[in-house]
């Protein structure tokens, strides 16, 4: 059964408020290792020097990561403005309520995330 445009407006809200959280911590992080890379090579220790790459390449990763969820959630808000929101990219079967309570960007269902991800589709 599809949703409800009620439904799909909550998750519309909730999906918006997401991107806005993981743009804030993406922008934040590439501040700080920014920040890194201006003040590189002032260190005064060499074990100070790796610590600062250290966790410049966490902020990285980080970011790499939070990017990822920030396209899914595009996708996401995409799929609601066609109003196919709720339906699997893939197979065209909706995606149970369960998996976008949990997961609001998903855009596949379970099944087909897993073959996606075994590199079967």
């Amino acid at each position: 059964m599809p949703l409800a445009k009620q439904e799909v407006e909550k998750f519309k809200k909730r999906l918006e408020e997401l991107r806005d959280q993981l743009s804030n911590m993406v922008r934040g992080a590439t501040e700080t290792v920014k920040l890194s890379d201006d003040n590189g090579g002032y260190s005064q220790h060499k074990m100070d020097e790796g610590t600062d790459d250290f966790v410049r390449n966490v902020n990285l990763e980080v970011s790499e990561k939070e990017m990822k969820i920030l396209r899914q959630i595009e996708r996401a808000l995409e799929k609601i403005s066609e109003e196919s929101y709720g339906v699997c990219d893939l197979t065209e079967e909706e995606i149970p309520l369960a998996r976008l309570e949990a997961i609001p960007y998903a855009t596949m269902t379970v099944k087909a995330q897993e073959k996606v991800e075994k590199g079967l589709l």
